[in-house]
This record gives structure tokens, C-alpha cells and sequence, in this order.
């Protein structure tokens, strides 16, 4: 997807206009996808773009391996820990952690419909519970200096009505919540998957947009089911920020020009090949520490995505022997050459 949009003629300040949110444009968490490798990977296109983990639970977190989960390079900033959880004490604990280990904001899962999710209380059942999201939010707020957010969507099974969400949002900005990003779909609990979830339930903007009329000193961010700078463009008219979601995963090279079109950056937009030169190195260094080729490549098979030569380059990218058996830099090297083979010639090499 090749999208252009001028460069906003303000000015700036270290390349960047000083009077743009932080989270403008945001990469969301999703599970399986959004880790430390993948973003990564989103960081090689886009420095501004706010980034979030995978959501991490609170027992993964007080009962598991705190350093497999919270650990990621600095070069991925900006990026926010997004916590699954339900009791206040535990997401306090959880929030100290990821303040500790470098997290930029905490944000609470209120959106994610699994049933795994909802026998542990917490995900979208938890906005039945307005009051005890609050709870939640004033024990992370208490326990951690950096910003803490919820994302949620904007109802759940068959209340769709304005006044559940309006009332869940005002309950928990009054524990202290200044952020919300608002997933535009009901959550249906019980009767359709995740991904049906993703897809299935109706996409109502305009309950985000009433959002921010409402609460005009919060920070609305929208998401779901937004494909292009044309719809970020519209959406920006009426709230904050914009959350794109696989979109940005399955073309990636949609966050190219995020970072000139809307946080007013003064430096050139990477190209295709430039991301992958750099992915190419991180690797090298990844598999010489024991690491494995395909934990990054399985992330950045949407780089060419409608290129000519495109599906022999992630042919290649995606042989999960072939990643298995790389172990030197040399290997690394002569994969991505091989890949870059199907490709045409301007797109071989770095600029």
C-alpha cells in the first residue's frame, strides 16, 4: 500500500512539532504478534509511533518469568506494557514492574473478549464493573509515575446504548484516567472467537467521536478497522489519536510515513529495503547469540506485501527449516540475498 501525504508545515522542534500528542498514531497490542521482535521490526519504519506489548498478565508477571515477558531494547521507545488483570493490588504490583523496567505508560485491558480472558474476570467483562476498573486504575496510578490508560470497547453482548459506555468512561476518569482508546465495536462474551470478535460486531465511530465531545479534556484514541491515511485523516477531525491494527502488521510499510505526515518529522521516510537492511543486521547479531532467524522474520512478512516478487521473498522468509538451520551471520546474509533475488532490482539494496 503506497500512501503520500504532505509533510505538516508547522514548526518543529528537534524534527518533530512540538504541539503533537505523543499517542497521535499508535501500533495496538495484539496477542501473538506485538512482541519485543515485531516492534522491533515497526521501530525500523516509524520512530514516533507509540508502540504496545502483547498483553501481560498479572500472574505471568508475580508467579512467572518477569524478564521473558517485560524484557525489550530501548531502541523500541516509545512503548507501553499493556497488563490483563482484575485485582487492584496485583496491577499495582504489575505496574511497579513495568515501571521499573523502562515502560513509557501502563495500559489496562478492559477490550479482549476470550473466554481464557474471561475466566480470569477481566478483558471486556471487566466493563460490567465500572467501579472496579476505577479501583484498579487508582492502585496502578498510586503505585507508578507514568500514565496509565485503558482500552475498551464500547459495549458488551447486546447493550450497545450510549449511556454504558459514557457512564463507564466517566466512572473510571474520575480514579484519575486521562487516556482511553476506544476499540469501536461491542464485545460479544459468549458466541464468537477473538477473531470473529475483530470482525463480526459492527464498527460504530461515532461513539468515540461522542466521546470526545463529552469529555473534551480526555484523550480519545479510536480503533478498529482502519486501513488508510485517509481514515486516520477523517478520524484525527474528531478525537486524539488513531490506533491501527493489523492493518499495520499485514502492511507494514503503512508506518513509513507516519512519522513526516503526523508528528511533523523533517527526515526522509525509510524506504522498503532500508527496513529490511536493518532487520537483516539485527538478526545477524540475534542468531550469533543463539537466537532464532524466524522469531523476527514470521513479522516481517508483510514488508512487500503487494510487490512484484513479493510472495518468493516471503517464500523464502518464512521456511521455518531454512530459519532453524541459520546460526552464523553468514547464513542470515545469504537467506536475504536469496529472498532479495525475487525482487526487482531497485528494491535489492539499500539506498
Amino acid at each position: 500500500m503506497e500512501q503520500t501525504r504532505s509533510t505538516p508545515q508547522t514548526e518543529s522542534t528537534g524534527g518533530i512539532q512540538g504541539n503533537v500528542r505523543p499517542r497521535r498514531i499508535s501500533v495496538a497490542p495484539m496477542m501473538d504478534w506485538t512482541d519485543r521482535r515485531c516492534r522491533t521490526f515497526h521501530r525500523s519504519l516509524s520512530r514516533h509511533t507509540w508502540l504496545y506489548t502483547e498483553m501481560v498478565t498479572t500472574g505471568a508477571l508475580l508467579h512467572g518469568d518477569v524478564p521473558r515477558h517485560l524484557d525489550f531494547d530501548a531502541a523500541e521507545h516509545p512503548v507501553a506494557l499493556q497488563l490483563g488483570g482484575s485485582e487492584p493490588a496485583d496491577l499495582a504490583q504489575a505496574a511497579r514492574l513495568g515501571e521499573q523496567w523502562g515502560y513509557k505508560e501502563i495500559n489496562l485491558n478492559c477490550g479482549c473478549p476470550s473466554e481464557r480472558v474471561q475466566r480470569g474476570a477481566f478483558g471486556a467483562c471487566l466493563m460490567a464493573e465500572p467501579q472496579l476498573v476505577a479501583d484498579c486504575v487508582k492502585a496502578m496510578r498510586d503505585a507508578v509515575d507514568v500514565p496509565v490508560t485503558v482500552k475498551h470497547r464500547i459495549g458488551i453482548d447486546k447493550v450497545e446504548h450510549y449511556d454504558f459506555v459514557r457512564d463507564f468512561v466517566g466512572t473510571v476518569a474520575e480514579a484519575g484516567c486521562e487516556t482511553f482508546i476506544v476499540h469501536a465495536r461491542n464485545a460479544i462474551l459468549k458466541g464468537l472467537s477473538p477473531k470473529e470478535n475483530r470482525e463480526i460486531p459492527p464498527l460504530r465511530y461515532e461513539v468515540a467521536y461522542s466521546l470526545k465531545k463529552e469529555f473534551p479534556n480526555l484523550e480519545i484514541l479510536i480503533n478498529g478497522g482502519i486501513t488508510s491515511y485517509d481514515e486516520i485523516d477523517t478520524h484525527l477531525q474528531y478525537v486524539d489519536g488513531v490506533m491501527l491494527g493489523r492493518q499495520a502488521y499485514h502492511d507494514p510499510y503503512i508506518l513509513a510515513e507516519i512519522d513526516n505526515c503526523y508528528y511533523g518529522a523533517d527526515t526522509p521516510a525509510p524506504l522498503r529495503q532500508d527496513a529490511e537492511s536493518a532487520m537483516q543486521s539485527y538478526i545477524g547479531d540475534l542468531v550469533e547469540q543463539g537466537g532464532y532467524m524466524g522469531s523476527v522474520t514470521r513479522h516481517m512478512l508483510g514488508l512487500h506485501r503487494g510487490i512484484h516478487g513479493g510472495r518468493g521473498w516471503r517464500r523464502v522468509l518464512s521456511d521455518a527449516r531454512r530459519m532453524n538451520a541459520a546460526k552464523t551471520r553468514a547464513d542470515v546474509d545469504a537467506l536475504f540475498e536469496e529472498a532479495r533475488s525475487h525482487l526487482r532490482p531497485d528494491l535489492r539494496e539499500a539506498a
